[in-house]
Formats: structure tokens, sequence, C-alpha cells
């Protein structure tokens, strides 16, 4: 069982990273489609019903914070990150290292690496850790302030790590599925 404090601050930190990650590819859903019909996972018929992932991710975030989606949301969400983590594996076994990650916006230039995939994972496992059963207490205003610095905290500290490891992966020009 997981304590509700802490339940909440995992849940508002991956609300925070499904709804931001969603808004960077609705902001321009054509160069979202272009980056992920590049990837060549699925068919050209499903791939331009690339709008649908910014769609789910959407939904994942804001079902994270109500309690009664919270355990279906979470599943969703790791499973999101999962096939996500799989896409960029996948290219990388091809070879296809020059692809746009299609992480941070539709304007970044960022190639896909390794690390990234096994962040994905590592993330799917963490969300999978809300899926227990909560503890049942009283909440206090000490939980109002560990779940809030929590979440900035794990919001930075995600920040942080990402452009670190960005930094590390050698840039290549043109990327496929970028301008």
């Amino acid at each position: 069982m997981i304590d509700p404090a802490v339940g909440a601050m995992l849940a508002g930190a991956f609300a925070l990273l499904f709804v931001s990650a969603a808004l960077d590819k609705l902001r321009s859903l054509q160069r979202f489609a272009e980056v992920f019909r590049a990837y060549r996972v699925l068919p050209d018929g499903v791939a331009r019903l690339s709008w649908l992932v910014p769609a789910f991710e959407l939904t994942v975030g804001v079902g994270l914070l109500a309690r009664r989606s919270r355990a279906g949301a979470g599943a969703a969400g790791a499973a999101l990150l999962v096939a996500y983590a799989a896409a960029i594996a996948i290219n990388l076994q091809r070879g296809r290292r020059d692809l746009a990650c299609g992480c941070g916006g539709p304007h970044a230039r960022r190639p896909i690496a390794a690390w990234m995939a096994w962040r994905n994972l590592l993330l799917a496992g963490l969300l999978g850790t809300m899926l227990p059963p909560w503890v049942v207490r009283p909440m206090a205003a000490a939980d109002a302030v560990t779940i809030g610095a929590g979440t900035a905290v794990a919001a930075l500290l995600y920040m942080s790590l990402d452009r670190l490891l960005a930094q590390i992966t050698p840039r290549t020009d043109p990327l496929r599925g970028s301008r």
C-alpha cells in the first residue's frame, strides 16, 4: 500500500509530465505528425491518427488527478511510456539514430538515444508504484506541503536530468521527422 501523500505527489508529477507533453505536441500537430510517421512503427493509415497521441497523453494526465480514474490512467500512462520506449529501441536497433525524438516540443531537434528508452521504462515502473491501494488516512497541512514541494522537486529533477542527458547525446543534422 502507498501513502496518500506520496501517491498524490507522484500523481501530480506524472500529470504534469503527461499534460506538458501533450501541450507541446498540440502546439504543432503537423510537425508532431511528421515525427510520428518518421518512426515507421505503424502503417501509414494508422500513423495518420497521430493526433490521438497528445489526446491520450492529456487524458492520462487529467485522469491521474482524479481518484476514480487514477488506476486506469496510471496503467494507460505506463503502457504509453513502454510503447515510446519500444518505438525508440526498434529504431535504434534499425540503426536509425537520426530520428527526432518527438519530445521537448515541436521545435526541439533532439535525436533518439538509448537513454530515452531506459528513461521511459524507468518512468513506467515508477508510475506502476501508484497502482496498489493507497492507505486511507486523514491528510494534514504537512501533507499538502509534501505533495506540492515533492511535485516541484520531481519536475525540476526530471527536467535537469533530461537536459543533462540531452547534452551528452550527439546531434545529427538533419533529423528525420524534424525541420
